[in-house]
């Protein structure tokens, strides 16, 4: 037996659980062609296709090998290629994913991004035999500003800017946002986002506008002009502007039951009159780019749909740019892989993403080239859209670009000036009994994460997930604590921050800033919309200081609505302050008076998404059948027009605390579904760590396992988006044999690898934490589909291990299979 198999005590604890089969609803039945006399007749500028344009693409093309225009139609992620390998294999395209950084840094400033970039486009403009210099071009989720680079602007999410309805702001926007990526040395964002997310449940709800296609309609175009700027006849982007791309096409944000990458089970009416909106204008202005979505339509992927991707979208639309891929979508593709998917290309696919299948991919997708399986017509079509695009982006003539360099222009005064302004216009005030706008000289305590900038922030955030970072990571940004403090203080009043809401000098009000987590994609999708289920660790916060007798304003912090009706009660004002990014002072500017007792500034945010009377009520929206909610589409109070909120009902309409899947063991507990137990010889104590029996020690007495067991739980989507194990752990005593983990799937089924190294590499006494990929586990042969062992770590006598956490988390750039 080897030393990172299950043992057969183990397995025999790991399986005996009574099994739980989840209910899943199937999509209906549906056909998936569209019809396109249903859809908008518009087209791309004319100055996209201008002559001079066309005439230097043919003549590129025809001295390009067949090679080369195959390298064109891939992109690879910076984190799975070396520039030296572009000599080899001509890409036309690298990004950087969600946690990709320069070297590996996800934490880098403008300047070692420009150098890093920079690497991979010498590379490719290299005058050797046999090669067509033809730049690449470097994408990136530049989502809410450059989010990836250290010191950069950072504007609410688009879930707040929806709530401010106004176009200008979102143009004006993208003009920053375009400067700033192109400072660092980039040339494309991944956006516009265009979703129209239908329910709430979704991850990734907070990257719309509104439940409403009125608004992203509105916001399209002016962000596209924002980004691009407008296109002219034989010239380039101004300098300054990067090429944008309009996703995901379509309808990622009408999944059945909102769930990421999943089926959007409507008819082709409702896709074109709720979905397609953000297309045409995008279009018009001149977007560049259209990325292809994950997601469904009746039960077809539409990154393999010809119907909706050329009949649609490029004959209908008229639009004359490309079509990107999402990440390795095109392997969920009927009859593909990763790195294999003719059916893509065929259907009007223009650029393959695929961060680390591109070297397969290319091999194959040439080979389909030459065998004829892709035509050379389609071929060069695709080539044809992609070297417009490089071409009208100034890729060609980039010798000495004017903004590339100007590190000061990242975090500038203007561009922050500006998100602070966006902030403020995007809050919206749910309650106020008289508590707002916070007097001069008022004594105020300012409670919760209101000193958390990174929370401020969520998703999308120099990680992917948005987590670990800490307010060193934001040089030059400014705490929603900072600002309140600098607006009290300069009112003549006293600012105190208390994490947790004590103090002994009663204050005149309290200002409790709370609310999600930071999460991207799957790992924000939500079975029911109630706020801290369960453990309502910030509604004991509010309610204690109302017991004190402290007026209370709670700022809430969320990528969506979501069902508080309890923490509303509990609080004498209320705001909605979405994720407001790096300028927390846009929140001070509106709920604190100035020296002279007047607001500075009113309440000017109305709800782009409808408010949830219940938990139960993910989709919700305005117009739909029994429309009921707590607070409606384009509510939002004001200082000039106030309105009284009676009490709110309390009963969420859910029962239990949702399906978890990644928090195995967490503050003292094991959250459910999952136990904590044993099997041989170990024996589990409970410890102090940082709070009173917030950990466990488990002493191996003999052979035996620690395990945590639950029913069957997918992790498939999980192990996709590369997510890791954590493990939060001290050795107590050092194992005297082989330490295995494994993860199990019932019997007969398990993937397993040896720790043993990790754990003797660590120091006794010392608290570290460490990463398995679940990615490890499924290649040594687990059935990621059906969980129920999550955590089996075995171990011979005499290894003493504390852990006081064990949960999913995004994998870190440096992690790779234990004995790799």
């Amino acid at each position: 037996m080897t030393p990172f198999r299950l043992s057969a005590l183990a397995l025999l604890a790991a399986t005996s659980l009574t099994s739980v089969a989840s209910a899943e609803v199937l999509t209906p039945a549906g056909k998936a062609t569209a019809h396109v006399a249903a859809w908008p007749a518009v087209k791309s500028p004319a100055a996209l296709t201008d002559a001079a344009t066309e005439a230097r693409i043919t003549a590129l093309m025809a001295r390009m090998s067949v090679r080369e225009k195959v390298g064109q139609t891939i992109q690879a992620d910076i984190g799975s290629i070396r520039p030296e390998q572009l000599r080899e294999y001509p890409l036309g395209s690298i990004l950087a994913g969600g946690s990709s950084g320069p070297n590996g840094n996800d934490k880098a400033g403008p300047k070692e991004w420009a150098q890093f970039v920079d690497l991979f486009r010498a590379v490719s403009l290299e005058a050797r035999d046999g090669h067509v210099p033809i730049p690449l071009m470097f994408g990136i989720d530049a989502v809410h500003g450059h989010n990836n680079v250290v010191g950069a602007t950072l504007f609410p999410h688009n879930v707040g800017l929806g709530a401010a309805r106004d176009p200008d702001l979102i143009e004006r926007i993208g003009k920053a946002t375009a400067e700033e990526v192109a400072v660092a040395g980039g040339d494309w964002t991944f956006g516009p986002t265009v979703a129209v997310p239908r329910d709430d449940r979704w991850g990734r709800a907070y990257e719309g506008y509104g439940e409403d296609p009125e608004i992203v309609k509105s916001y399209a175009g002016r962000m596209t002009l924002g980004l691009q700027g407008k296109l002219n006849a034989g010239k380039a982007l101004e300098a300054g502007r990067i090429a944008g791309s309009a996703k995901h096409f379509l309808a990622d944000g009408g999944t059945l039951n909102g769930k990421d990458q999943g089926d959007a089970p409507v008819s082709e009416a409702d896709l074109v009159r709720l979905h397609a909106q953000g297309y045409p204008p995008s279009i018009e202005a001149g977007i560049l780019t259209v990325m292809a979505s994950f997601s469904s339509w009746n039960g077809v992927k539409h990154t393999g749909n010809k119907t909706l991707l050329t009949d649609v979208l490029k004959d209908r639309m008229g639009f004359t740019g490309f079509v990107v891929g999402d990440w390795n979508a095109h392997g969920q593709v009927d009859g593909c892989s990763n790195v294999s998917c003719p059916q893509a290309l065929n259907a009007g696919l223009d650029m393959y993403m695929a961060p680390d299948s591109w070297q397969g991919l290319f091999d194959n997708t040439l080979k389909q080239v030459e065998s004829g399986e892709i035509s050379m017509a389609r071929l060069d079509d695709a080539v044809r859209r992609i070297l417009r695009v490089k071409v009208k982006s100034g890729l060609f003539d980039r010798v000495a670009p004017p903004v590339q360099g100007r590190y000061e222009r990242v975090g500038a005064p203007d561009h922050r000036a500006l998100a602070r302004e966006a902030v403020a216009k995007s809050l919206v005030l749910l309650k106020n009994d008289g508590v707002l706008p916070i007097k001069a000289g008022a004594k105020v305590l300012v409670a919760g994460d209101a000193d958390d900038i990174g929370k401020a922030a969520g998703g999308w955030t120099l990680s992917w997930q948005g987590t670990g970072n800490t307010n060193a990571d934001f040089p030059g940004a400014q705490s929603i604590w900072s600002g309140l403090k600098e607006a009290v203080e300069a009112s003549g009043g006293k600012a105190t921050l208390s994490k947790d809401g004590a103090f002994t000098d009663k204050p005149d009000v309290a200002v409790v800033v709370f609310g999600e987590t930071p999460y991207a994609e799957f790992q924000g999708d939500l079975q029911h919309l109630e706020y801290q289920p369960g453990d309502k660790t910030d509604l004991a916060l509010l309610k204690k200081l109302k017991a004190a007798g402290v007026p209370v304003v709670a700022v809430f912090l969320s990528g969506r609505p979501l069902w508080v009706n309890p923490e509303i009660n509990a609080s004498d004002a209320f705001v909605a302050a979405w994720l407001p990014g790096s300028e927390g002072g846009g929140v001070a500017d509106v709920l604190v008076a100035g020296k002279d007792g007047k607001s500075r500034r009113d309440f000017t945010g109305k709800l782009s998404f409808s408010w949830p009377k219940r938990a139960d009520q993910g989709p919700l929206n305005k117009g739909d059948a029994g429309y009921d909610p707590q607070f409606a589409y384009g509510y939002g109070l004001s200082y000039a027009k106030p309105g009284k909120v009676a009490t709110l009902g309390e009963v969420s309409g859910v029962s239990g605390a949702g399906v978890n899947v990644d928090k195995y063991f967490v503050s003292g507990r094991t959250p459910a579904p999952w136990l904590l137990s044993t099997a041989g010889g170990v024996k589990l104590t409970a410890i102090d760590a940082a709070a009173q029996e917030d950990a466990r020690l488990a002493t191996w007495t003999g052979p035996g396992a620690l395990l945590v067991n639950g029913p069957p739980a997918d992790l498939s989507r999980q192990t996709t988006g590369d997510l890791s194990i954590a493990l939060t752990y001290r050795v107590d005593a050092k194992a005297q044999g082989p330490v295995g983990f494994s993860i199990s799937c019932g019997e007969g089924c398990a993937g397993g690898v040896d720790v043993t190294k990790i754990f003797a590499e660590a120091p006794v006494g010392e608290w570290r934490k460490t990463q398995i990929k679940l990615s490890c586990l499924k290649a040594a042969g687990a059935d990621m589909s059906r969980i129920s062992s999550p955590v089996v770590l075995s171990a011979q006598a005499g290894f003493k291990l504390a852990f006081r956490e064990i949960r999913l988390e995004p994998t870190q750039a440096h992690v790779s299979c234990p004995g790799s």
